[in-house]
Order: structure tokens, then C-alpha cells, then sequence
């Protein structure tokens, strides 16, 4: 990512996607960020290495997720990457997020969550 290079948070059915790399430049990674058409709540941030490989992701506003096990897990959940299973299983949202209903505050703390050193600028529109 270029330090100075601004992003536009979606739209409403939106997304965006935003390059990283490490400290030392050796991996890439990307940050999306997706919004709801319908639902104005609806979001997802997501951090993915190597193209595919979701690392965490915070689903905000949607159905409940059923975890491989049966268990149903309400929104706002946070996947986290476990090997053997992706991202396929979702946990409450921690006491790292402290405000599940400020999507623009999620973000923040998620780019916190997935240390994020040099957070990209992100413009918020008028439903972000």
C-alpha cells in the first residue's frame, strides 16, 4: 500500500480491497471490506494472505453462522483462521471490540486486531 493513497469505503453492495504488505515486504496481504446492498448494517472485514487464505474475518449485520459442530453463532461473529478448517468456525466478538453496533469503530479495531501497523486512510461516505 502507498502510505498517501486513499480509499473510499463502499457503497451500498460495495466492496473494496486493500493491499498490505509486512514490515519487511516479504508478504502480501489484503484487507476487504464489503457492504450489504439491502441491509445498511450488513458488513464484512476480512484479512486474507496469499490471495485465498482468509486469516480473520468480522461478519457484522448478517444471519447467524453455523459452526461444523452445529452450533449457531449470532452477528456480529469473528471467524479466525484454524488449520485443517479455514475459516469455517465463527466465536463471539471479544472484549478487543468494544462497540458491536459502530461499524466504522469494528473496522478500526479489527485493523488493531489483525496488526494493522500502517492502517490505510479509508473515507467514510454518507451510510458508512
Amino acid at each position: 500500500m502507498i502510505r498517501s493513497e486513499r480509499f473510499t469505503y463502499p457503497s451500498l453492495g460495495g466492496a473494496l480491497r486493500i493491499p498490505l504488505h509486512s514490515v519487511a515486504m516479504r508478504e502480501e496481504f489484503n484487507l476487504d471490506i464489503t457492504h450489504g446492498r439491502i441491509e445498511l448494517k450488513k458488513n464484512t472485514f476480512q484479512l486474507r494472505a496469499h490471495r485465498a487464505i482468509v486469516l480473520a474475518r468480522i461478519d457484522i449485520g448478517g444471519a447467524p453462522h453455523r459452526n461444523p459442530d452445529g452450533e449457531e453463532m449470532p452477528c456480529p461473529h469473528l471467524h479466525v483462521y484454524r488449520e485443517g478448517h479455514g475459516d469455517k468456525w465463527a466465536i463471539p466478538l471479544s472484549n478487543q471490540f468494544s462497540n458491536s453496533t459502530n461499524t466504522w469503530q469494528i473496522l478500526h479495531e479489527f485493523m488493531d486486531y489483525c496488526t494493522v501497523i500502517t492502517k490505510p486512510i479509508i473515507l467514510q461516505e454518507l451510510f458508512t
